[in-house]
């Protein structure tokens, strides 16, 4: 299974948080910035960090997406 981080990006620009402060205030480096807007794998201490940040459970911030099966 893929994963997709749009939501978080959806719930920062809602939130009025930036990459820097979310970066910031989680304590990581702008690697999993990159990894998150590339739709890569990040540790499961860095996805509790954003939820602790932007006060939220991990459904709010990403989801699961099927793979297509090959022909």
């Amino acid at each position: 299974m893929a994963v997709s981080y749009k939501k978080l990006f959806h719930l920062m620009i809602d939130k009025g948080i930036t990459n820097a402060e979310l970066m910031e205030k989680g304590g990581f480096s702008a690697n999993i910035i990159t990894r998150l807007k590339r739709d890569r794998y990040v540790a499961l201490d860095s996805i509790e960090k954003i939820c602790y940040v932007l006060d939220c459970g991990v459904d709010d911030i990403l989801e699961f997406i099927p793979e297509e099966k090959g022909h």
